[in-house]
């Protein structure tokens, strides 16, 4: 087992196995000394915990969880591509899509669910830059949706 693997499994969490994309796309792709993901909904065993519209149904609170579940996501798709998660030298960058109530504009403490984690798991190399981006609607009705930049080593 990984470094990184072990610390996310003192954590309380363990890396799930790569989610099936849901339409013609790979979960993630590495070029040269990156590695970039799809996406990644907050599916657990092939189902979401939650749907709908955070703000209207869904809780800030367990938006961020979704969240940290995409990070979970992401990180089992980047070790599909790597074989191990500690090829990763730095988290660069996170982006994050909170399908919102119209009047919800907390999506930045949504996003801190997966940017928190990533610090507990990475350390320094876990800071990044991120976007948080509220939108009408994610793929099936997901509140959550999460994509990731990571910089590997060879």
């Amino acid at each position: 087992m990984s470094v990184i693997e072990q610390r996310i499994e003192e954590l309380g969490f363990t890396v799930p196995e790569v989610a099936a994309p849901v339409a013609a796309y790979a979960a993630a792709q590495r070029n040269g000394n990156f590695v970039y993901t799809s996406g990644q909904l907050p599916l657990v065993e092939g189902a979401l915990p939650y749907t709908g519209k955070v703000g209207a149904g869904v809780t800030p609170e367990e938006a961020a969880e979704l969240a940290r579940v995409c990070a979970l996501n992401g990180l089992a798709a980047a070790r599909g591509v790597l074989g191990s998660l500690d090829k990763i030298k730095q988290v660069v960058k996170v982006t994050a899509f909170v399908a919102s109530d119209p009047s919800f504009t907390g999506q930045p403490a949504v996003a801190n669910g997966a940017s928190v984690f990533l610090g507990q798991v990475f350390g320094d190399a876990g800071i990044h830059v991120r976007s948080a981006v509220g939108v009408a609607a994610l793929p099936l009705d997901a509140p959550v949706e999460v994509e990731f930049v990571f910089e590997v080593t060879e």
